[in-house]
């Protein structure tokens, strides 16, 4: 089945200028082919042959005359990976609690080259805007993501194409004061609208919330600390919410919904426009989403894990089910080609796996010209070998270009 760009039911209108040339004096390498692999397409696995010329996928074929091949001795080649949701930038930005790495451009470089490692080839980096426990220290680090992302793109240094997901933490103060760093960025791709207020959505259950948190307060103490958030959340969410679908229409910016746990968690973004459900933390959610012709998106480390670290659905289950999308590596960049394989090897073909981690989210951001592997697509290819049955990662190239 055809999935529109931007959800099933589709939104508005593809994102410009999805291409970017990998380095400003990078030059295309000569015409190559890539023989002996088992080539993941859309909807197949073929043995055959990749061929590539000015950075594109010329031709997909099961021989080739040409000499100026490389043997992948039956390895697979898969599409680069499309991340849309990773907190790894801020890893490196803030490797321990109170510690701020002093050159922002040197972490970025560091996460890219991680990426790079993992097989992904496209990225929205998540800058957080928001978070209670970092107060004032939050819109320094937005500011430096933003500025290396801007940086880095610039000047060549990066080998994997970055982009930005601004996560709009609704019910904090900050945030008006935050969306302006990232609201004109040129790499701004995605808006996600999050609201982690206790006794809702991902925390409605306040044990776990309180676990989770590691609160060693009274019961007193702690039920003041819930009124004192809820009461924020009502002062500061309606207004913060119209901020970002204002901004998100004025860029015509796709928007996600976060840890959807109800239907009516799913309503509310269905009447704000929303077409990503970004981990629905429910059977209940996930099905409601897929109603509305939403695109979900699955946590890699969940299906690696073998299921969630805080009590939410299976991502598992959700792809047996087949309300799964998309998958994103979440906080682990190497979790996105260790789920592919796990759930194929749960019996779902490796093709359809694969496709939630190259086709479906370049779709679900309007990124025309990448995520599979045909004729006239970018050349972003993942060669990956399966040693002792774990997937490695052998080889990668970004528009033609070798990087791995």
């Amino acid at each position: 089945m055809s999935i529109p760009l931007w959800g099933k039911a589709g939104l508005s209108r593809l994102t410009e200028d999805a291409s970017v040339t990998i380095g400003s004096d990078a030059e295309s390498p000569p015409e190559y082919v890539l023989r002996n692999a088992r080539v993941v397409l859309e909807n197949e696995v073929l043995s055959g042959t990749v061929l590539v010329r000015d950075g594109l996928i010329a031709d997909v074929a099961t021989t080739t005359s040409l000499s100026a091949s490389v043997d992948l001795n039956g390895d697979f080649l898969l599409p680069g990976m499309i991340d849309l949701h990773t907190d790894n930038l801020e890893k490196h930005l803030k490797p321990r609690p109170g510690v701020k790495w002093p050159d922002s451009l040197a972490a970025l470089i560091q996460h890219d080259r991680q990426l790079i490692s993992a097989g992904i080839t496209t990225v929205l980096d998540s800058i957080a805007l928001g978070e209670y426990q970092l107060g004032p220290a939050r819109r320094e680090l937005v500011a430096a993501s933003a500025d290396a992302i801007d940086r880095g793109t610039r000047r060549g240094l990066l080998r994997a194409d970055h982009y930005i997901h601004a996560r709009c933490e609704l019910a904090d103060r900050g945030l008006s004061r935050l969306l302006p760093e990232v609201a004109d960025h040129a790499r701004l791709r995605l808006i996600s609208l999050m609201d982690h207020t206790p006794g809702q959505r991902q925390w409605r259950n306040l044990e776990n919330y309180r676990r989770h948190r590691q609160m060693k307060v009274s019961d007193a103490e702690f039920a003041d600390h819930v009124a004192e958030l809820v009461s924020v959340q009502a002062r500061f969410s309606p207004s913060h919410l119209r901020l970002a679908l204002e901004l998100a229409g004025r860029r015509s910016l796709p928007l996600a919904s976060h840890d959807d746990t109800t239907s009516d968690d799913v309503e509310t973004g269905a009447a704000n426009g929303v077409g990503i459900s970004e981990f629905p933390t429910t059977i209940e959610a996930a099905r409601q989403a897929n109603r509305h012709g939403m695109l979900t998106v699955g946590g890699a480390p969940n299906v690696v894990l073998g299921g969630s670290h805080s009590g939410n659905v299976s991502v598992a289950d959700l792809a047996r089910q087949e309300l799964l999308d998309i998958l994103a590596s979440d906080y682990v960049p190497s979790s996105m080609l260790a789920a592919v394989f796990r759930l194929s090897e749960q019996g779902i073909p490796l093709w359809k796996v694969v496709a939630m981690a190259t086709v479906m989210p370049a779709r679900a951001i309007g990124f025309v010209d990448r995520g599979s592997i045909a004729p006239g697509k970018r050349a972003d290819l993942v060669r990956v070998g399966l040693r002792d049955n774990t997937p490695v990662v052998e080889s990668v190239w970004c528009a033609g270009v070798q990087v791995h």
